[in-house]
């Protein structure tokens, strides 16, 4: 039975260990002395050595570091300098009060240029009065109303004036046709084929058989 050896100083790991079953054994239990002497001495090394406080210590030294850098400047401080810079440096603007807005005419209220009156010769300003006197008088067709204005026994205008009267005013033909028809039956009695006949014929009314048609129509005949 062997008697265990108490814990050997660092410096003596230095002497020769036994050789034999008893020198390997001796030297297994140096060894563990040995291992066990390193972990005392790395337990026994002061905080600031070891290295699970080192790392941490490195990192909060980096990022000091950069922030002095940096000039510590905070983000939110960096960007309102930067848009204040920003709205100074912009381009200032020609105010000349001077120029000005352009000003615009208001024309509203200007009265639209009238289309000028077309000239009349006197004839045909008297051949247009002529024309609406007839017409409010009795019932006349466009061939009547140009033969009356036109003839010697009428009034006795140029034809080119008669034509011209008739066709610078307005008239409905058809209610003409119609308007004479009654004339006719207030007056005399009529059939029906005799009273279209009688509107339609160059010697009667001259009107076109179409108007004729549409007159006599209108009174029930």
């Amino acid at each position: 039975m062997t008697t265990q050896q108490p814990p050997l100083a660092p410096g003596q790991y230095d002497q020769p260990l036994p050789t034999g079953p008893e020198g390997q054994h001796g030297y297994k239990d140096a060894k563990a002395q040995a291992k066990a002497a390193k972990a005392y001495a790395k337990a026994q090394r002061p905080w600031y050595k070891k290295k699970r406080f080192i790392i941490p210590l490195l990192i909060v030294a980096i990022i000091v570091a950069v922030q002095l850098g940096s000039g510590g400047d905070d983000p939110t401080t960096t960007a309102t300098n930067t848009g204040s810079d920003t709205s100074s440096s912009a381009p200032a603007t020609d105010t000349d009060e001077s120029s000005g807005p352009a000003v615009v005419e208001d024309t509203a209220d200007e009265p639209a240029d009238e289309p000028a009156e077309p000239e009349y010769t006197v004839s045909q300003e008297n051949a247009i009065q002529a024309a609406k006197n007839y017409l409010d008088y009795t019932a006349f067709s466009r061939q009547g109303l140009i033969q009356q204005l036109s003839s010697k026994a009428g009034d006795g205008f140029p034809r080119a004036d008669a034509v011209f009267a008739v066709n610078h005013i307005k008239v409905d033909w058809n209610e003409q046709a119609a308007k004479a028809a009654k004339n006719y039956l207030d007056f005399t009695s009529f059939s029906r084929a005799g009273l279209i006949e009688q509107l339609e014929s160059k010697s009667g009314d001259g009107y076109t058989h179409a108007q004729a048609v549409y007159g006599v129509n209108q009174t029930g005949l």
